[in-house]
């Protein structure tokens, strides 16, 4: 007996694993050799390819395709018509079944509607995808992507708030009161930690 919920007109194929609690709603396609984890929503129109893998708590709003090749850990949250891709230069006339790039998605990251990511460019944990953008580079942690192409444009606490450093490169969530350190390392890359949670 199904541990999930599909509505019925929803596709599931044999071969395909959906977690308990999850729910697939109107029209939307889980293909076969997909993994899905559990309390996972997946809105309308929405397909799931083959070796797609999405962990728990994911959500995937209406109208988004995950090709193969493309994995999301732990309360990814997948906005409207974002799109991911597979194939760095498709052909029609060409196969390239055996060339798809992989894309992850790292624990607690959002994308913002009809946003784009090129595939091969992984998204790390709790970044932020503004709508719209078009992500032609990696993306690191708790960073925030806005246009097109995409650019940095600041950090994100993992409650999705923006984080304002001081001199020391301290931050606080104002939601959530976890702490965070703005380091900067030899070569210029500024990365950001978790310092201390209070509600996470």
């Amino acid at each position: 007996m199904a541990t999930y919920f599909a509505h019925k007109s929803a596709v599931i194929d044999p071969g395909a694993s959906i977690g308990k609690d999850s729910k697939v709603w109107h029209f939307s396609h889980i293909m076969r050799g997909s993994t899905m984890g559990e309390r996972c929503n997946i809105g309308q129109n929405v397909v799931v390819s083959p070796g797609v893998v999405l962990g728990n708590n994911v959500k995937v709003q209406n109208n988004v395709s995950i090709y193969e090749g493309v994995t999301c850990d732990d309360d990814v949250f997948l906005g409207p018509s974002c799109v991911f891709t597979n194939i760095i230069n498709p052909r029609s006339a060409i196969v390239r079944k055996g060339q798809y790039a992989q894309t992850h998605v790292g624990k607690g990251a959002s994308i913002g509607a009809n946003a784009t990511i090129v595939c091969g460019n992984d998204i790390g944990a709790y970044a932020f995808i503004g709508a719209g953008a078009v992500v032609t580079k990696a993306v690191p942690p708790f960073a925030l992507f806005i246009g097109n192409p995409a650019q940095h444009a600041g950090w994100m606490s993992v409650h999705g708030h923006r984080l304002h450093f001081d001199s020391d490169g301290l931050a606080t969530c104002h939601e959530g009161g976890e702490g965070y350190r703005l380091t900067t390392d030899r070569e210029g890359v500024k990365t950001v930690q978790l310092e201390h949670t209070e509600s996470i």
